[in-house]
């Protein structure tokens, strides 16, 4: 009866739920048969116009100080943005206040220009001029709803009403701008221009750019912002180059991009509309911004970096930009944020962290100078991470991933046939702890099951000489089974006749199968590593492995350590 009643009711919600998609309403393509944007690349960088210290400001839950204001404005210079959105300064003190340090104080580069924010109302027009006295050039950004919606709903105004306050405001700051010092350069946005009619859209353009007369010399600004991303990239990609076509003055503006990110595809629609004719992109650092964010510039300039195009701003330190935004807007990068995140340089997947192994080995092998490493884009040293963060190791990792952890962060260049037994072992701590195995673990593994094994063969003294034959002889004292032992041996070397030695004793038969050395070059102050793989008397193999000053006695160590683990193996527990 129950899971009758309750199979109803989610019947009813599901019903219920398929039919709200009847409220919505698909946006209508623009009819551009020839577009040709499909077939073009992005080849250079567009002009770049930061507006973290004004859209994404208004989008804090706490907004910034004035002197978080001015960290982050440095902070852009140094990234290299020659346009600076600082803010709306007609509409608050803290505003007008920062554009005031930052002229008074003479903290504008020469090379950079500021851009501020105003309505096309004549109050705020005139409190924008007075607070850009004695600046020495600006953008002067001037905007008005022309989207359907706000025509109908937020103004109840109609067409030529809503462009006369266009033209108004644009003819009050080209009075004002004869009348002052300041070199102005004039942006014009029909706000939500992505739910105008395009062709509507058009007209209020050609006309504000009548009224303010640019030239090629002199270009204004038209920026066309996807206040609300309302549709997918391609039919903002058409957008941008039928507005291209057909505005008229095309010579004498650049076309200005402004992507939000409603859809979560904000960087696919500016680069799509780069290609279809966007001349110049607006965005934030990690796309912080109203609602779901603005276009995250971070993004779109390192995806050109990976195609070989200098997008001409430098993130060479990523972590210092990382710790700034995250310090003033009190938001933190996320871990998978693209190129920044904490994670995004890492692999857990076994077959990744072999990928990525063999990718390195590749580069070093062939000194390559182009960048060719699978699941990685980019090089983390253009921005400033390192190698040693590549690859971390949980329950979903492999033996690949294991053996980079153990050479890149402990120096030790494992045998291949060895990083499936150091795999299995690191894993089973995986499958236990069901967490992240960090390196100092990883390195625990390796003492407990490789360096530490004293029993049941413990080696407490040996030495060796060499007779007139040139054969090694090897006396050797230690433990099997707590019982103490003495024995000599001779072979070819110090592990034949140590291998010799333990024969004539109670220690089962074994073959040596492989052997290998290297000196350690992390962690240690001269000291050698040596690893012996054995043949047990089961015909099992085991590694072993050694690390001493001496080379001799890191060889014995590790011919200990296999015997140790072959023997373990055959325990009832194992």
């Amino acid at each position: 009866m129950n899971n009758c009643l309750n199979n109803g009711l989610c019947h009813k919600k599901a019903k219920m739920k398929a039919e709200t998609v009847k409220k919505y309403r698909p946006f209508q393509a623009v009819d551009l048969p020839d577009r040709t944007w499909p077939n073009k690349r992005i080849e250079k960088p567009p002009v770049w116009c930061s507006v973290d210290l004004r859209d994404g400001n208004q989008a804090l839950i706490l907004p910034m100080t004035l002197d978080e204001k001015l960290e982050l404005f440095q902070l852009l210079v140094d990234i290299g943005f020659k346009q600076i959105e600082v803010g709306f300064p007609s509409a608050a003190k803290v505003e007008y206040d920062f554009l005031r340090v930052l002229v008074d104080q003479r903290l504008i580069p020469d090379d950079v220009t500021v851009q501020v924010l105003t309505q096309a109302r004549k109050h705020l027009v005139t409190k924008t001029f007075e607070a850009l006295d004695g600046c020495d050039k600006a953008i002067l950004h001037i905007y008005n709803s022309t989207s359907v919606l706000q025509r109908e709903i937020v103004f109840e105004k109609s067409k030529d009403e809503i462009k006369r306050i266009a033209v108004d405001g644009v003819e009050l700051v080209k009075k004002l701008t004869e009348q002052t010092r300041t070199k102005i350069t004039l942006e014009y946005s029909p706000e939500s221009f992505t739910g105008t009619e395009v062709d509507y859209a058009i007209e209020v353009c050609d006309e504000v750019l009548q009224a303010w007369q640019p030239t090629p010399e002199h270009k204004a600004i038209i920026n066309l912002p996807a206040t609300v991303e309302m549709y997918a990239p391609n039919i903002y990609a058409d957008q941008i180059e039928y507005f291209s076509r057909k505005a008229k003055f095309r010579d004498s503006f650049l076309l200005s991009l402004h992507a939000h990110n409603d859809r979560g595809t904000a960087v696919a629609a500016t680069e799509l509309a780069l290609m279809g004719g966007g001349d110049r992109v607006e965005g934030t650092l990690f796309g912080n911004g109203e609602r779901t964010g603005n276009v995250d510039i971070i993004t779109l300039a390192l995806n050109m970096h990976t195609q070989g195009v200098d997008p001409g701003l430098n993130f060479h330190d990523i972590d210092r930009i990382i710790k700034l935004s995250e310090k003033v807007t009190k938001i933190p990068v996320h871990v998978r944020q693209p190129y920044a995140g904490e994670l995004v340089y890492t692999a857990f997947s076994g077959s990744h962290q072999d990928a990525i192994n063999k990718g390195m080995k590749n580069l070093e092998a062939n000194s390559s100078t182009e960048w060719s490493v699978p699941y990685l884009p980019i090089d983390p040293t253009d921005l400033g991470r390192s190698y040693e963060q590549i690859i971390r190791i949980n329950s979903q990792s492999g033996k690949g991933g294991v053996a980079y952890v153990m050479k890149h962060e402990f120096g030790c260049n494992l045998p291949k046939a060895m990083h499936p037994e150091l795999g299995r072992a690191v894993q089973r701590v995986a499958d236990q702890s069901g967490k992240e195995i960090m390196p100092e673990d990883i390195w625990a593994v390796f003492e407990s099951d490789f360096l530490k094994l004293e029993a049941p063969l413990k080696l407490e003294n040996f030495s060796t000489q060499t007779d007139i034959e040139g054969r090694v002889e090897c006396s050797l004292k230690c433990e099997y089974n707590t019982k103490a032992l003495n024995s000599n041996g001779k072979g070819n070397g110090p592990i034949d006749a140590c291998k010799d030695a333990l024969m004539n004793l109670e220690i089962p038969e074994f073959s040596i199968k492989h052997y290998s050395e290297h000196a350690l070059d992390k962690g240690s102050d001269s000291k050698a590593v040596a690893y012996i793989q054995i043949v047990n008397d089961q015909e099992k193999s085991f590694f072993g492995v050694g690390i001493d000053e001496n080379i001799n006695r890191a060889s014995i160590k590790a011919l200990f350590s296999a015997i140790n683990r072959s023997e373990r193996a055959k325990l009832p527990l194992n």
